[in-house]
């Protein structure tokens, strides 16, 4: 097996246990030129959580943040190196042992594993040394078997729309850390164990925006699936699309350096358009969606506060479609031609001189029938 010069190397065992050992090895494979994704190689400051806590961790964090951490990092690496003194084994490394293996990757061990419900490939376990010399081409010992299957891990991505001074806007997070650092994506994440696609999509909206997501409605827009869309691996992602009125400033949090409501065509199409993965084709898809639901159900007063007026509504048709309506027109076919698309009050809105316009709230009909057609293609 070899590796490039600049590989990377993932060391897993028993850290509360086993330390002293796993930085031997560790600086092993740093004076070898080998980046070491996994443990941090500084102080632990923690041994008495279930999930060992070191210097470089952020305290605020939970166990289940940082276990998802390390395994981003494990599945980053070229391989992983089991440290194991006297064949021990214990709970998170047989997990983390696991979803290696689901994966196909490369494996060695210190030791022969005790108690492990796996087969352990003939030459792959080796000192750290030796494991250099292997790797590096310089002794042709034995790769570990790769299985052919290739397990993918599960992620929710969410596209939320809002209307901010007459212009469409999506919520969209600064990458804080790698790949992609520093670039605009969608909000999203991995899913935690235990976690349907929802629970992921509204807790990493609370997570990295502030955002409550527990009162968004999320609708399942599509399946992202091609093997090269993530450089972390076989990712495969769902994206959802969401529909705030007057939301709140965002803040980023988290893996999130920043967040923001940014408009839709300086995300597509401005100079800073580039998004990081394939979150710019997940968000054409998205407002393609909210654009033909705006022409065949009642989507648009979802824009809107509890009460509107008819210019309210035309000016969300406008900002998602793209292009202007005409006043009148609009008025007749919301108001006189489409039943139960909207409900006249009693109640007018008064602010400034002139005939106060009349306010309106959502009527009983999901569909519109006849649909409101867009009269050209929006861009």
């Amino acid at each position: 097996m070899r590796i490039p010069p600049n590989g990377s190397v993932a060391l897993i065992g028993s850290f509360r246990q086993h330390y002293l050992e796993v930085l031997a090895a560790a600086r092993v494979f740093m004076e070898a030129g080998l980046t070491v994704e996994s443990p941090p190689v500084c102080r632990i400051v923690d041994r008495e959580r279930d999930f060992v806590r070191f210097e470089s961790d952020p305290p605020e964090a939970s166990d289940h943040d940082l276990q998802a951490a390390t395994l981003e990092k494990i599945f980053a690496s070229d391989l992983v190196y089991v440290v194991n003194p006297n064949g021990y084994i214990g709970r998170t490394t047989a997990y983390e042992l696991g979803r290696i293996h689901e994966r196909g990757m490369a494996v060695y061990y210190a030791e022969p594993p005790k108690d492990l419900p796996i087969t352990v490939p003939k030459g792959t376990i080796v000192g750290p040394r030796r494991l250099v010399e292997i790797i590096s081409g310089s002794d042709p010992g034995p790769s570990p078997v790769r299985r052919p299957r290739v397990a993918a891990q599960p992620t929710a991505d969410i596209v939320v729309f809002t209307i901010r001074s007459e212009q469409l806007c999506v919520l969209l997070v600064r990458r804080g850390k790698k790949p992609y650092r520093g670039m605009l994506a969608l909000p999203g994440g991995f899913v935690r164990p235990g976690e349907s696609l929802e629970e992921t999509a509204k807790r990493e909206l609370r997570e990295e925006t502030g955002l409550n997501g527990s009162v968004m409605r999320l609708e399942q827009l599509h399946t992202y699936s091609h093997p090269d869309r993530d450089p972390r691996g076989r990712i495969i992602s769902t994206a959802f699309l969401a529909v705030m009125p007057n939301p709140p400033e965002v803040t980023g949090a988290s893996d999130a350096h920043a967040a923001d409501w940014v408009e839709v065509e300086e995300s597509l199409w401005g100079r800073n358009s580039s998004l990081a993965f394939d979150h710019g084709e997940i968000l054409r898809y998205g407002l393609e969606r909210a654009r033909t639901h705006l022409e065949h159900t009642t989507a648009a007063t979802a824009f809107c506060d509890d009460l509107f007026t008819i210019t309210d509504l035309r000016k969300v048709y406008e900002a998602v479609w793209g292009y202007e309506l005409n006043a009148g027109n609009f008025h007749r076919k919301v108001v006189e031609e489409t039943a139960g698309f909207v409900v006249r009050t009693d109640k007018v809105r008064r602010s400034g001189p002139g005939k106060p316009p009349a306010l309106f709230r959502r009527g009983t009909a999901n569909l519109l029938y006849p649909p409101m057609v867009r009269g050209r293609r929006a861009p």
